[in-house]
């Protein structure tokens, strides 16, 4: 094959890009262009390509490269370390780009060098698919976040996958897995991975891999088979590869914005589930034509999703929390000291007290963070009240309160005094517990219109404005029970005097 023919072939058939195939054959990237243009070649093969500074070195690099073939790929000699092993053994005086020029020409004359070159397939139908992990910023609640987003593609019809998590842990790996299988509406028998140590707990020679023991659990779940590609090989798994850069590109750019990760993870399913009304390169249907194909092809569903739930036990301390994970969730502090169980989710934490649920958070990712609810420290502070102003989770709550709130605790504290205003106060956030934050509220800006400054008189505006007064039907005659009773025997008076 002349290199005319190699430069069309490798674009139109292989998708070498110009800069490639420039490298590859020595030529400037407007020739490639031109050859690529179909515009006359002009220039002619050399018979022998001539490297006169390299002189008698060339024999030398040949062997090295020779040597190579049975070699560990990341022990094999790459273009600068045979230009300084030429340098320091033979006194080689000539620059590194001509080392590297013939290094390139040698190896492709040699045979050596097949790393870019592929061999095309045509996956079966609803067979195999390819996961990945990527890496990307968001913006939640106006707070800028780091994230790592999962991404799961079929080979068959290219149709993905892709949701955002806080972390790349197990848990978020095996929730990711059952979402996607739910997403594709079956599971694939065969999923192609790196070696990610969330599923390989060692790489062995060739294929074979010491798995992770709850990875082994559930593959036999949903009843998968898992390969992983060679250590430093992405491209075995090119398609999702290309996922995590598509998905960056055009579902992170600009960079999303969210109240929370459960609603930036429904805005990126729906830029999934709208993907696919597009044909792939040498495919002569849509992406979402052959996943309704392949569909019928994917292994069934479990009925009940995999148990990604982690059961511990814990103790709460003198504050009233609970460490799982590195990390504190308060409980109510009336259950200081006891025993806790702990069911960590993927994304929350639920305590339990026996058999009775005290907690809920949402989970926290990192070391030695702090996730406080205030509510479950009111009637502590009731008691303490000097202990409110300097309460963290009091401090942290009254950055979010509105004004008519802090314009209350004022006017109970100066109705009441400093002391008994805050206990008289804290009975009023204990209202949120049973009603909703709007009503509590409102009943609070109605308190301020009026100038009541006790708690039952906002407790009274909250009955008032939750149930209002029915109206009452006027009583009638006919309505009444005795209307319809007999009239009295007057003669029972006689006989209780002794008359007959």
């Amino acid at each position: 094959m002349d290199q005319y023919e190699l430069v069309r072939t490798g674009h139109r058939v292989y998708g070498k890009t110009i800069s490639e195939l420039a490298r590859l054959t020595g030529h400037s990237r407007n020739t490639i262009k031109k050859a690529i243009r179909g515009e006359p070649w002009r220039y002619k093969e050399r018979a022998h390509q001539p490297f006169p500074v390299l002189g008698d070195c060339v024999k030398t690099i040949d062997h090295w490269l020779e040597s190579d073939r049975d070699k560990p790929a990341k022990q094999r000699h790459t273009a600068r370390r045979i230009y300084h092993r030429l340098v320091e053994e033979h006194g080689f005086e000539g620059s590194e780009s001509n080392v590297r020029r013939y290094v390139r020409f040698a190896r492709m004359r040699l045979g050596i060098d097949t790393s870019c070159v592929f061999i095309p397939c045509d996956p079966e139908a609803g067979r195999e698919a390819e996961v990945d992990w990527g890496t990307a910023v968001a913006i939640l609640s106006g707070e800028e976040v780091r994230l790592k987003f999962f991404c799961m593609r079929s080979k068959y019809s290219g149709k993905h996958f892709v949701r955002f998590y806080r972390c790349e842990r197990q848990q978020a790996f095996f929730d990711a897995h059952a979402r996607a299988f739910c997403f594709f509406g079956g599971v694939f028998p065969d999923l192609i991975y790196d070696n990610l140590t969330i599923a390989v707990r060692k790489v062995l020679r060739g294929r074979d891999r010491v798995e992770q023991e709850q990875f082994c659990k559930l593959k036999a779940y949903y009843s998968f088979e898992a390969r992983f590609c060679n250590p430093d090989s992405g491209h075995e798994k090119g398609g999702v590869e290309g996922l995590v850069g598509f998905a960056r590109r055009n579902y992170m750019v600009p960079v999303p914005e969210a109240a929370s990760l459960d609603e930036l993870n429904e805005t990126i399913l729906g830029r999934c589930l709208a993907y696919g009304n597009h044909k792939m390169a040498g495919r002569d249907r849509t992406v979402n034509g052959l996943y309704e194909e392949e569909k019928g092809h994917l292994l069934s569903l479990p009925e009940e999703a995999f148990s990604n739930v982690r059961p511990c036990d814990g103790r709460a301390d003198k504050y009233a929390t609970v460490i799982v994970d590195k990390n504190r969730y308060s409980v109510p502090s009336r259950c200081a000291g006891f025993r806790v169980k702990v069911l960590l989710h993927v994304d929350r934490v639920e305590i339990f007290s026996g058999a009775k649920k005290v907690a809920t958070h949402e989970r926290l990712y990192g070391n030695n963070k702090w996730c406080l609810n205030p509510d479950h420290y009111l009637d502590l502070i009731q008691q303490r009240p000097m202990a409110f102003k300097s309460a963290r989770p009091i401090r942290q709550w009254r950055e979010s309160w509105p004004e008519s709130v802090h314009a209350l605790l004022e006017r109970f504290c100066s109705a009441q005094g400093e002391t008994k205003g805050i206990k008289d106060f804290v009975t009023v956030l204990m209202f949120y517990r049973d009603h909703e934050c709007t009503e509590v509220e409102a009943a609070v800006e109605l308190a301020a219109e009026k100038h009541i400054s006790t708690s039952e008189g906002v407790r009274h505006l909250l009955i008032r404005a939750g149930s209002p007064a029915a109206a009452i039907a006027p009583l009638t005659v006919t309505s009444l029970p005795w209307s319809t009773l007999a009239p009295p025997d007057v003669a029972v008076y006689g006989q209780l005097g002794g008359v007959q």
